[in-house]
């Protein structure tokens, strides 16, 4: 291929070479048969140069690049000459064989040096002829830069030679790969074999392993023919036990009617019994009756003493009006602090009440007193506050708390008071309403939570909702 594009008439490829005729000295004379008028000889185009041969050259121009002084080297190279060293070939390659097709005085300049480092090869290729055992490539770059008599023809001879050369190459790699496939051949045939002789192998056990279960075969018929054969021997004595359970369970049948006699005989004993028992508790009832008039007729004669008119109205409407929420218009004093769901007070006097139950909402009111403790801490210190109350008042007192907060192995609860866990899917404020509904009709139930949700619900079912800081105060105040 052409070290680069072809190039005009000043660039041809008879230059001077090395030790020709250079700058300031007087050209040879041109052809005695060559008119005044004649023209010039149109330049010969480049040759087309193998691929080693173009890279070879270019590698020589950049080793000698460096060695030129910088007022010979052209222009366009001298961007190139900054590059290090393994850089010129790579990246100038281009700029280089521009250069070299160009530019004849820089391919001279470049053509002394490299003839110089060449030594007895260059002389030889200078002098048109090449060593036979010399590498045809070089010879071919040095007659490209040199351009002896005769340089087209050793670059056309060193071409045939790479040529041949890569054409060797290939039938090298020809030939390897045919050994190659020839040594997987054969490997494939002794594998081959060697299968064989296993599936020969496994046809002799697989037929020895066939006679065997002939074998089997031929015992499990005789095995299945005495099988039958004992098969009809037990349904005949199926049959003849068949015709014994049928008498047994006649005789059963015959047993069991007399059985429901005796039964009969027994309901009619027992009729008898309940008969005299039932007389045993008329006699019973009529002396219950006759005491409960007496007390009934003494609770008249105590009424009628003590000159007591009938009620329309239970204690427990009364609390309910005495603590029922009402609007801010209401009276201030002793009465507004009554009203106050915070108050202590009110706490007090509904805990005063027979038979009060207390039901605290636990996280309710610990998050809300002493949320900066734990939640263990929180719980003992609120339980060890209603066992207090318990003791002093008497009262029922129920601590409810949500389940998913629930550790096991707490410690036992005060006297008094009733700690409880809300289960799985159920929250405290359920479990807090589910025990208000429990409660009989009329007993004092008081719901500390500042919950509006449960003092709602709970309200509705005739409880008493009061606020959390009311259940504090009264804590702190014990």
């Amino acid at each position: 291929m052409p070290l680069t594009e072809p190039h005009d008439d000043r660039f041809s490829a008879e230059e001077p070479v090395v030790g020709g005729p250079g700058i300031g000295e007087t050209p040879p004379d041109p052809p005695a048969d060559a008119g005044p008028d004649a023209p010039a000889a149109a330049p010969e185009p480049e040759p087309v140069l193998p691929e080693p041969v173009r890279q070879r050259i270019v590698t020589l121009t950049a080793t000698v690049l460096p060695g030129l002084p910088a007022d010979e080297v052209p222009v366009p190279l001298r961007r190139v000459a900054k590059f290090a060293p393994n850089r010129w070939a790579r990246l100038g390659a281009a700029a280089i064989a521009a250069q070299l097709t160009a530019d004849p005085l820089f391919r001279q300049r470049v053509t002394a040096r490299v003839l110089a480092d060449a030594g007895d090869l260059g002389a030889a290729v200078v002098e048109g002829t090449a060593p036979a055992a010399a590498d045809p490539v070089e010879v071919a770059a040095l007659a490209y830069l040199a351009r002896p008599r005769g340089w087209r023809e050793l670059i056309d001879a060193s071409g045939a030679a790479v040529r041949a050369e890569a054409d060797s190459a290939v039938v090298a790699e020809l030939v390897r790969e045919a050994e190659q496939r020839a040594s997987r051949a054969e490997h494939d045939r002794a594998v081959a074999r060697v299968e064989a002789e296993k599936l020969r192998d496994e046809l002799a056990r697989v037929r020895e392993e066939l006679g065997q279960l002939r074998e089997e075969a031929r015992q499990l018929a005789r095995t299945l023919r005495e099988t039958q054969a004992r098969e009809r021997k037990a349904g005949e004595m199926l049959a003849t036990e068949r015709g014994r359970t049928a008498r047994a369970a006649a005789d059963a049948d015959a047993e069991l009617r007399r059985a429901r006699a005796r039964l009969a005989e027994a309901e009619a004993a027992a009729g008898l019994a309940r008969a005299s028992a039932k007389e045993a508790r008329s006699v019973d009832d009529a002396k219950l009756w006759l005491l409960l008039e007496t007390i009934g007729q003494a609770a008249v004669g105590l009424r009628r003493e003590l000159a007591l008119d009938p009620v329309d109205r239970m204690p427990a409407d009364f609390v309910a009006d005495a603590f029922a929420d009402q609007s801010a218009t209401t009276q201030a004093g002793a009465a507004t602090r009554a009203r106050d769901t915070d108050d202590p007070a009110r706490l007090d006097q509904l805990l005063a009440l027979p038979k009060a139950h207390l039901v605290v909402d636990g996280y309710n009111v610990t998050k809300r007193g002493f949320g900066e403790m734990s939640l263990e801490q929180q719980r003992k210190r609120l339980i060890s506050g209603l066992g207090g109350i318990a003791a002093q008042t008497g009262d029922e007192v129920t601590v409810v708390f949500d389940g998913a907060e629930r550790i096991h192995g707490l410690p036992p609860a005060p006297r008094g008071v009733r700690v409880l866990f809300s289960r799985k899917g159920e929250t405290a404020d359920e479990l807090i309403r589910r025990l208000v509904r429990a409660e009989p009709a009329g007993r004092p139930v008081v719901v500390v939570s500042s919950d509006r949700e449960v003092a709602d619900g709970v309200r509705r079912h005739g409880a008493y909702p009061l606020g959390a800081d009311s259940l504090l105060r009264r804590l702190a105040r014990s």
